[in-house]
């Protein structure tokens, strides 16, 4: 078959490439360059996740490159540039991830204090801040009742500021994140569907919203605790001969994290809350107000040095106080499954050299609550489905 040939050919030019750790330009005291190039595989019984993936998809890939440069002990500058193509959600797009500086104003060896200037990583949950590189993932896509890939751009980063401060103890450490800015992706069509049913001749702009973290590690990093807030804020300014009136669509997500990580066991579960409130769209979209639901367990076991087990439980309901869609499907004549998924997940990471990692993983799904619109017909969808997916990545 043609994508095994392009996957078996994948894998010949990853296992005779050895890249270095990273590039340090000569002259350039503190300039470094680092980056990462994944490709993937994808395979569903039902339904489309990146790409034909029905009859097995290659539309996923990832290349960035990060710069970073510290002028002065206590400023550092750094950026990333990302190529990504995952089926229509993102097709063929470049993008700069985030661009900053990172002025820290005050060090102590009990903690420190800083600003955050530019593009910035949201500090959402504890993946969020890393989602951007392969190998820091638990898995090859995160806990889509969480860490959403339809709308990755929205929850990667915002232009603004944020301000970071750090405690350390001998009963752990304390790490606090504030900040205010204007989200990215609010403009991506994937949103506009999503939000309004299919593309309007309308656009989403993005404004003011606010995001906090605080965060707890024992030991290093032992025992992780965390909880994230945030209030989104949206608006819909319409285009000509459109449907919709100017709208917004504020989204408050409140998540509570947990973490342990042992020797070779690691367990992980995140719970989160979704306050919704849409109105100002007119007749057409009424106004609403609703508080999703989602939560995820998750431990890997490291059963060789280079081979780690992964198994996920994840659960997604987009209404709380409508779980089994029922009165969605009532309203509007769509399916109730696209209301809610619960997922079953098992999968292997092999790190074959530092640089190079081999993954491989299944998913079990009921419902299809957060599969992409710009992919999947309402109508279409089949309520369960597998999803088998591969990915090699590199990194320097």
């Amino acid at each position: 078959m043609k994508f095994v040939r392009k996957w078996l050919l994948i894998l010949i030019v990853t296992w005779g490439t050895v890249p270095a750790p990273a590039w340090e330009v000569p002259g350039a005291d503190g300039f470094q360059v680092h980056g990462f190039l994944s490709q993937g595989f994808t395979w569903t019984s039902g339904n489309r996740w990146y790409g034909r993936s029905e009859d097995g998809s290659l539309d996923f890939l990832e290349a960035g490159v990060n710069v970073s440069y510290r002028p002065t002990a206590n400023l550092m500058l750094a950026a990333q540039g990302l190529y990504r193509r995952a089926g229509r959600v993102d097709p063929n797009q470049l993008r700069l991830d985030y661009a900053l500086a990172d002025w820290t104003f005050w060090s102590r060896s009990a903690g420190r204090a800083g600003l955050l200037l530019g593009r910035v990583k949201n500090p959402f949950g504890l993946y969020n801040e890393t989602r951007d590189v392969a190998f820091t993932r638990p898995t090859i896509f995160l806990p889509q009742s969480i860490y959403f890939d339809r709308t990755r751009n929205l929850g990667l980063a915002s232009d603004g500021v944020q301000f970071y401060g750090e405690r350390y103890g001998d009963w752990g450490d304390w790490f606090l994140r504030l900040g205010l800015g204007w989200p990215n992706g609010v403009g991506d069509k994937e949103f506009e569907r999503l939000n309004l049913g299919g593309d309007r001749p309308g656009d989403f702009e993005s404004r003011l919203s606010y995001i906090g973290r605080l965060s707890y590690e024992y030991q290093g990093g032992l025992v992780r605790l965390a909880v994230t807030g945030a209030v989104v804020d949206t608006h819909y300014q319409p285009g000509r001969n459109d449907f919709f009136q100017a709208g917004e669509s504020p989204l408050k997500p409140l998540i509570f994290s947990a973490q342990y990580n042992g020797e070779r066991l690691s367990l992980t579960g995140e719970y989160a809350l979704r306050f919704i409130d849409i109105h100002g769209f007119g007749r057409y979209l009424p106004d609403t107000e609703m508080t999703g639901e989602s939560y995820y367990l998750q431990g890997s076991y490291r059963v060789l040095p280079k081979l780690e087990a992964v198994l996920r439980y994840d659960v997604y309901f987009a209404d709380r106080d409508d779980t089994s869609g029922r009165r969605y499907a009532r309203l509007t004549g769509n399916p109730r499954h696209a209301r809610f998924a619960r997922d079953w997940t098992v999968g292997l990471r092999w790190d074959v050299t530092p640089w190079w990692m081999l993954r491989a993983e299944w998913h079990k799904v009921d419902g299809t609550g957060w599969l992409a619109a710009s992919e999947n017909d309402m109508q279409g969808r089949q309520r369960r489905w597998h999803l088998f997916a591969l990915l090699t990545s590199f990194r320097f």
